[in-house]
């Protein structure tokens, strides 16, 4: 079972450090109460343009191991109290309702799912990206859910500048499983993670996640479809239930994934460690990632740490598998001390 401990960041400042932490959510201590939950959440069914039925897509995520999933049908809110009552009667599995919000300006697709909605939220128009995208994430907020913002690179619609101005939204996607949604860039447009990066280092704080936009259940062995089990979270949280998974969420307890299992994952004190769970096939590189995108540190192994400087404005860890394979974990975010007043 991962395990991951903390202690008060201003103490490590203060004590070791002599830096300030920007603002972020603490995370919960550490307690045998805690376990990792792995899920999904973004998946499409017939009540937009998936493939197949909301019973079927949840039981392919129930078979195949994971321990929860969110349906995000484009602006269609799924009931899914009789799928909870069908699969997770037995409180090993949760079905967490949920919409993707999708929206437009001109030529630019728009989408953010709405975890956990209260109710259905009517897709919102306005006068630029960042407006369209403000006005979509307030609404999602009003009606009790958990906002993020889907496939930036999707139709090349949201830049990091635009990104960074959404106010009130913590989570983004850095990888979609979709086969259209230019996670990695090209020509003059930034990766995903080039975005994440720049948006960190102007001291923003952002959580990226893995999800797998699923719309193709039929066709499994069809690369060129958008195929369930490529990308999902690893989420932290005290009991397998939609707002203790979300509030999780939102602090930063979750590692995203397109295949790598990490053994451990812990920040104690200024050092951060991550220990990946090997497979015989496999050899590994962990990076340390700081301010500009800066490999900070890399081993050359299945485990590794690195120690919080100051200078580093923030740090987060990639894994990378010798056969593509990734693991993301989030940002820890530190900077100089400000001046003196």
């Amino acid at each position: 079972m991962l395990t991951r401990s903390y202690l008060p960041l201003a103490l490590v400042i203060s004590a070791l450090m002599a830096v300030v932490a920007a603002p972020q959510p603490p995370p919960p201590a550490p307690g045998p109460g805690l376990r990792w939950f792995k899920g999904n959440t973004h998946t499409h069914t017939l009540n937009s343009d998936g493939d197949s039925t909301p019973d079927d897509v949840v039981r392919w995520y129930r078979e195949h191991r994971y321990d929860f999933v969110v349906l995000t049908d484009h602006n269609f809110l799924t009931d899914t109290r009789a799928l909870a009552a069908l699969h997770g009667a037995d409180e090993r599995f949760l079905v967490i309702k949920g919409e993707e919000v999708s929206s437009r300006f001109e030529d630019k697709p728009l989408h953010i799912n709405g975890l956990d909605v209260s109710r259905q939220v009517t897709a919102q128009a306005g006068t630029s990206v960042v407006d369209v995208l403000q006005k979509n994430v307030d609404a999602i907020r009003a009606a009790d859910g958990v906002p993020h913002i889907n496939h930036p690179n999707f139709g090349w619609a949201i830049t990091a500048d635009e990104l960074a101005a959404v106010r009130n939204n913590r989570l983004f996607e850095i990888f979609n499983g979709h086969p259209m949604v230019n996670n990695l860039g090209g020509g003059d447009r930034p990766g995903l993670e080039q975005m994440w990066d720049a948006i960190l280092t102007r001291g923003i704080l952002l959580y990226g996640i893995a999800v797998d936009d699923a719309h193709d259940f039929k066709r499994p062995w069809d690369r060129s479809s958008s195929r369930p089990g490529q990308g999902w979270v690893v989420v932290r949280a005290p009991r397998l239930e939609a707002r203790a998974i979300l509030e999780a969420m939102e602090r930063g307890d979750f590692y995203a994934s397109t295949g790598v299992e990490l053994a451990d994952y812990r920040v104690a004190g200024d050092e951060v460690t991550v220990s990946v769970k090997e497979t015989r096939f496999s050899k590994y590189r962990i990076q340390f990632v700081g301010r500009g995108g800066q490999v900070l540190y890399e081993g050359a192994s299945g485990t590794a740490s690195y120690r919080l400087r100051a200078e580093d404005g923030y740090v987060r860890a990639r894994v990378i598998e010798s056969n593509g394979l990734m693991a993301w974990t989030q940002p820890v975010m530190v900077a100089r001390p400000g001046p003196t007043p």
